[in-house]
């Protein structure tokens, strides 16, 4: 176990989860990916090389998440850095999203984000640990998007969560932030890639004119992660090629 920290992203297996591993794993921490996908949690762990390991885990189960960090905690030590990454969309026509399907994005989203969030910050309190904690929210924290009405509100509770947490933790010396990406090149914006109309849409109102890599959220990520951002804390820093400060399209 040693003095290495050991960092948590979930939704690792790929994406942005992936980048934020790799980029902290830069620092030196020892690092854990949990993702729903099994085989592709392992195989992403298999490429981060070095001490990484893939654990297979439902973050809208709670139970699970539970499970998730004993195994950790007993295998490699108290987790000392959790990026909170896992998330679903589900998008569909406002009218037409059934309750069971706004419940699954807020039970991953936000719940799933209080759960490890909560049993990470425990663990760390008893064990006198001054970690870091980072959440992924978005820029549909504060813009919103009709089709993915629960993934905007699961966003925004994740921001207010985060200012929350921050507050309650920083006795402890516990930073909690978040990061608000943009549109980043993931397979969550494949469709968009695809579609040349769509793709003028996303750039008519991103002022940097290109669409964010998820290594540059893994950076931010890290930069929250370490002690270079030992003075910041409750905050979410939208990673999103000027967007949210756009006032008319262009």
């Amino acid at each position: 176990m040693g003095d290495t920290p050991v960092a948590l992203i979930t939704g690792g297996a790929q994406g942005i989860g992936y980048a934020c591993a790799e980029a902290i794993g830069q620092s030196g921490a020892r690092i854990v990916v949990a993702d729903i996908n099994k085989v592709g949690v392992e195989e992403a762990a298999d490429k981060l090389g070095g001490c990484a390991v893939g654990l297979a885990c439902d973050m809208g189960d709670s139970a699970q998440v539970d499970a998730l960090f004993d195994t950790i905690e007993s295998e490699a030590g108290p987790v000392s850095i959790l990026v909170n990454n896992a998330g679903i969309a589900l998008p569909n026509d406002f009218l037409e999203t059934s309750l069971d399907q706004f419940r699954s994005v807020i039970d991953v989203n936000l719940i799933g984000t209080f759960a490890a969030l909560q049993r990470a910050a425990k663990t760390m309190v008893a064990e006198k640990i001054e970690g870091a904690i980072v959440n992924m929210s978005s820029i549909n924290a504060q813009v919103a998007i009709p089709s993915i009405a629960a993934y905007c509100a699961s966003k925004g509770g994740v921001m207010q969560l985060t200012k929350s947490a921050a507050l309650a933790l920083a006795p402890h010396n516990i930073r909690v932030n978040a990061v608000g990406p943009g549109s980043i090149d993931t397979a969550m914006m494949a469709s968009v890639n695809a579609n040349p109309e769509a793709m003028e849409m996303v750039m008519s109102r991103t002022p940097l004119k290109r669409i964010g890599t998820p290594r540059e959220i893994g950076d931010v990520v890290a930069f929250l992660a370490s002690d270079k951002a030992s003075y910041i804390t409750g905050e979410t820093i939208y990673v999103d090629g000027g967007r949210i400060g756009m006032n008319y399209t262009m």
